[in-house]
């Protein structure tokens, strides 16, 4: 092991351990170094089909352009959830897998002082950390060049379950390639051990079709997934309006139910569908929740996903299983996100979150159904 990563290692591992407390909230998933990419010069062309449509980001053929701005960041699911729980109050510790490389010392050191429990982190000399390059539009939304590294590689005899069963509930974030393969075993165990389970669902897993998935859907107290991924997981598209019927003025789209009734497997779940600008919705086998986006600028769409599922599985926590109040506060939490460049930069604490509902009464997330 190269010494100055154990020196990093042993000593966020130390700080961590002050107090000799087990972390309330465990986290497992990617950790990677983002370097963030914008240029003036990309284009955004969109594809129209009959029943849906797709966005594309471009950059002319064969040229060399001038990168417009540039920053290195720390990021990946299970690094950005951690951070977000750790800066809303609670005892946190991360389950995820890095190499040792530049990139692994550089993602260490990131977490000096954010109070985070590292004891559990994997690390593999003979793999690489996760890389992602992100181009980002001047719409503020980006698209992601990722080399998933470790983090497609952890497996079951190394993951930390002691820490699993003494932690109060666990967020799963978006795991990749064969990491997937763990994810069973993890929900179960978590589960017979009277483990809160926060799931949000990635690609990856859910490619291994609706069979693989509805076993961990079935033991998830909540599952969050964004439109495309709630798509590709029931095979249930949202049919556009046509000049007969128009689907946007109900509250509710017919399609976005069907997709809800058939994620909802067990009766204590509750499951969010997020669906970018236009708000998230959720469900609890009563009613139908839905919760507008929060105004504010946006710089940068990345992180936005993580900050609102962990805040709002945080949120549940924090006020009494109120899924309206844990809609409005993983919102306000994603916009402040989007507002700076970077997955973290933007994420706000319990009071502050409380204080920006205070300062907009109007602002609330309400049944629709």
């Amino acid at each position: 092991m190269n010494i100055l990563f154990a020196i990093i290692l042993i000593y966020v591992k130390i700080v961590a351990k002050l107090g000799g407390k087990m972390a309330d909230i465990i986290t497992i998933g990617s950790a990677t170094m983002d370097v963030f990419v914008e240029c003036d010069d990309a284009n955004i062309v969109s594809v129209r089909k009959k029943d849906h449509s797709t966005d594309f980001m471009s950059y002319p053929y064969g040229s060399k352009l001038e990168i417009t701005d540039f920053d290195t960041q720390v990021g990946g699911g299970g690094v950005n959830t951690a951070v977000n729980f750790a800066n809303l109050g609670f005892s946190t510790g991360a389950i995820f897998k890095v190499g040792d490389d530049i990139y692994s010392k550089g993602l260490l050191s990131f977490f000096k002082d954010k109070n985070i429990d590292l004891n559990s982190v994997i690390q593999d000399k003979s793999d690489s950390t996760g890389f992602s390059i992100i181009l980002t539009s001047f719409e503020g939304d980006r698209t992601v060049l990722a080399h998933r590294g470790a983090n497609a590689h952890i497996r079951r005899s190394e993951i930390d379950f002691e820490a699993i069963k003494n932690a109060k509930f666990l967020y799963i974030a978006p795991l990749n390639g064969d990491s997937n393969r763990v994810l069973d075993d993890i929900v179960k165990y978590a589960k017979e051990n009277n483990t809160y389970v926060c799931f949000n669902a990635g690609t990856t897993g859910i490619k291994k079709g609706f069979g693989y998935l509805s076993k961990i859907l079935a033991l998830a107290d909540v599952v969050v997934m964004n439109k495309e991924e709630a798509t590709m997981a029931t095979g249930i598209y949202l049919r556009p309006d046509t000049k007969d019927v128009k689907y946007s003025n109900e509250p509710i789209h017919p399609d976005l139910k069907d997709m809800f009734n058939k994620l909802k497997i067990s009766d204590y779940q509750v499951i969010v569908i997020t669906d970018g600008k236009n708000g998230a919705y959720a469900y609890d086998g009563k009613h139908y929740y839905y919760c507008k986006p929060f105004d504010g600028p946006v710089t940068s769409t990345l992180g936005a996903g993580d900050a609102f599922a962990s805040t709002f599985c945080a949120g549940m926590n924090k006020f009494d299983r109120d899924i309206c109040k844990a809609l409005a506060a993983g919102s306000i939490n994603s916009s402040s996100v989007v507002s700076k460049f970077g997955a973290t930069q933007g994420l706000l604490n319990f009071d502050e979150i409380v204080k920006k509902m205070g300062e907009n009464p109007e602002y609330k997330a309400e049944i629709v159904g």
